[in-house]
């Protein structure tokens, strides 16, 4: 077991309020538009390739089990829902980028990570009573390029356009905009935007730092989180290029070629909100300062050496399970409208996947003890 860090809370959380949330009166209506764009870009990638993938985030690139371990004499304000209490449970994770079709990893979109924790129990969110999951959806980014559901809308109608259209030409944008990104990040910038076209280095995978971007409740109060590499044999992985050698699938065997020699692990971080106007819910393009309330270690995540893609867990995992921040415990319900927007189409895609795959997603049960 790698030693577990000390939690230290130095801020005072502000406690969640019903009126943090401001929902439009067609919020509805932008919900449904855009549950029948991602139902569009299934349709789409179905006839290509005849099977069900994600809408988005579609192409896996390694599907892992392990476990987490909730820190000891956790402050009572860090000690909420999914890390009320210490041990350690099952986690299932599948790491991802985020286009709806799969495409060469020569064009380099913005990474994702998937996390499901088996065996957390607690009152529970709508459509996921009886289980015992707590699901967290994050990127490789610390906000979401969209700033409300609209704008959100908005690109991804212009997202759906390009789907399964012209691969060859999106590898040459790619290392077009890769270029354009590197030069204004070494002027100290970044841009989103141009990460999530396909501008996004070329960089390892698994040394990327990800978060849920949107936040959360957590429990009396709302927060976000991280999980941050800190195997010595990941953060060496942080911003390394990876030469793909001409294999379209280049990510997956860079994952597949780590986890056959060595495991990993990884803190999961909160941060918990402390100002509204700095912090706030509805604008999900706002970077939470982190000088105004750090990340603080709640849990850490092991996972040992193992086959990271095999027949058995694509069925078993990326084509058996739906990952959604829907999927888990009131305590951690998804705050805003970014979030709030999506939940239809989370259970629309699941839906049109185990349809049409022939394959019902079912949620981890924890295994026994051996007695």
């Amino acid at each position: 077991m790698t030693d577990l860090p000390v939690a230290h809370l130095a801020v005072v959380p502000l406690p969640f309020e019903p009126s943090f949330e401001v929902i439009p009166e067609d919020e509805a209506e932008t919900s449904k538009e855009l549950a029948e764009t991602l139902h569009s870009i299934l349709e789409t990638t179905f006839k290509d390739e005849g099977h069900a993938n994600r809408s988005v985030h579609a192409k896996s690139h390694g599907l892992l089990r392990g476990r987490i371990t909730v820190l000891d004499s956790l402050a009572p304000q860090l000690a909420q829902g999914a890390f009320a209490k210490p041990g350690t449970l099952p986690v299932v994770m599948r790491f991802s980028t985020n286009p709806g079709d799969i495409l060469d990893d020569k064009v380099s979109t913005p990474r994702g990570l998937a996390l499901k924790i088996v065996g957390v129990e607690g009152p529970r969110l709508p459509g996921s009573d009886g289980d015992l999951t707590q699901d967290f959806v994050m990127q490789n980014a610390k906000a979401f390029t969209a700033a409300n559901p609209k704008a959100f809308l908005r690109t991804l109608k212009l997202l759906a356009k390009t789907t399964d259209k012209a691969p060859g030409m999106k590898k040459a944008f790619s290392a077009l905009l890769r270029g354009v990104e590197s030069t204004i990040e070494a002027m100290g910038g970044e841009s989103g935007t141009l990460k999530s076209l396909g501008g996004h280095p070329q960089t390892h995978i698994l040394g990327e730092s990800f978060n849920t971007v949107v936040p959360f409740l957590y429990g009396p109060y709302f927060a976000k989180l991280s999980i941050v590499p800190v195997a010595e044999s990941l953060t060496v992985l942080t911003d390394k290029h990876v030469d793909f050698e001409g294999n379209p699938d280049g990510l997956r065997k860079a994952v597949s070629d780590y986890f056959a020699r060595q495991g990993g692990a990884w803190d999961v971080r909160i941060q918990l909100a402390t100002d509204l106007d700095r912090m706030p819910i509805e604008d999900a393009s706002v970077v939470w300062p982190e000088d105004l309330s750090p990340y603080v270690t709640v849990a850490r995540i092991e996972v040992e050496p193992q086959t990271s893609w095999s027949e058995q867990s694509v069925r078993e995992i990326d084509d058996g399970m739906a990952f959604s921040p829907w999927h888990g415990l009131q305590a951690h319900r998804p705050l805003g409208g970014v979030m709030r927007v999506r939940k239809p189409s989370y259970e629309m895609s699941s839906g049109f996947r185990a349809e049409h795959n022939g394959c019902p997603m079912h949620e981890p049960l924890p295994v026994p003890e051996s007695r």
